[in-house]
């Protein structure tokens, strides 16, 4: 049975739809073969060195891009209640590649600790190499969302 997925959420819906059953959205049927997204799991990763942790001081609880995209080192200081993560230009943690979905992920801060969600990503979001749908992140956690792996600081 094929899918449509939702241009807005990312929610799996028949093929016969018109309609996203989770949020109401018009759906766009894709000509067969017209693709615009590549499937990315966590065994394909590329052998880029990641950045070494020691050398990062973020001054607070951060996102570190360890590998994928050329952007090792780079870091995302987590000072919202609510972090997005996506391939949106409007997204606070912007990871630009066709392998991360338009908004991907949130990074969530509640309880006094910070939870990672997944918001219906075709390629999934990953914490420490397993596919969830929400986690709680611990120091030291990996992400990996497309193909960047990111690790969580809580400092």
């Amino acid at each position: 049975m094929s899918h449509v997925y939702c241009p807005e959420c990312g929610f799996q819906n028949p093929e016969a739809s018109n309609y996203c059953a989770r949020c109401g959205a018009l759906l766009v049927h894709d000509e067969s073969g017209s693709d615009t997204t590549m499937s990315y799991t966590p065994e394909e990763g590329d052998d880029e060195a990641g950045a070494a942790l020691d050398e990062v001081k973020p001054g607070g609880p951060a996102l570190v891009v360890r590998s994928g995209g050329g952007r090792a080192g780079e870091h995302f200081l987590l000072e919202q209640e609510e972090t997005t993560v996506g391939r949106s230009p409007d997204c606070d943690v912007f990871l630009d590649d066709v392998t991360v979905s338009r908004r991907h992920a949130v990074v969530v801060r509640r309880d006094g600790g910070f939870f990672i969600e997944d918001r219906g990503s075709l390629n999934g979001t990953f914490l420490n190499r397993r596919r969830i749908e929400s986690g709680p992140l611990g120091d030291g956690d990996e992400l990996q969302i497309g193909k960047y792996r990111l690790t969580f600081l809580s400092q």
